[in-house]
């Protein structure tokens, strides 16, 4: 962190990160500040990039996605337009929902929500498949979801 926040901007991010649903006053009463002072304090940690957007956290239970995979992959070669590719193609893959340029044995760890096993038998063979520039991957699968926060741990400056 810079050292241009202080601890109030510290428990707005905290109570956000909670919550971003909290309104002005609501958020102004939990840091016990006036609300002028909490929205243009709020205002700037948008500006500054502290906060980079609002986000509704969904059941992928209920949504019928919850089969969770971990991918690892590894470039057939090591270029950087394979890096490239692969990078840009992650983007438009709405079953990938995180990705991470890593270090070890493989390049690439990819996080795949999909709605059970065949589904994401057939994403590797349809998707995954179809990129000429994968080496080799290897899968993870969710067994049961011990921790999912979201949340930064923020200490006081």
């Amino acid at each position: 962190m810079t050292g241009t926040i202080d601890p109030t901007d510290i428990k707005i991010l905290q109570n956000l990160q909670e919550n971003s649903r909290l309104t002005v006053k609501e958020l102004a009463a939990a840091i016990n500040l006036s609300t002028t002072p909490t929205f243009e304090r709020v205002k700037r940690l948008e500006r500054e990039g502290y906060i980079k957007k609002y986000v509704a956290v969904l059941d992928a239970e209920k949504l019928e996605c919850g089969f969770v995979a971990f991918c690892y992959l590894k470039m057939k070669q090591h270029s950087y337009e394979n890096g490239m590719r692969i990078m840009e193609a992650v983007q438009n893959i709405p079953e990938i929902v995180e990705c991470y340029n890593i270090s070890g044995d493989y390049d690439f760890l990819l996080k795949i929500y999909v709605q059970d096993m065949k589904s994401y038998q057939q994403f590797i063979l349809r998707i995954l498949g179809d990129l000429d520039c994968i080496g080799s991957l290897s899968s993870s699968f969710v067994l049961g979801e011990v921790k999912n926060s979201h949340q930064l741990p923020l200490v006081t400056p």
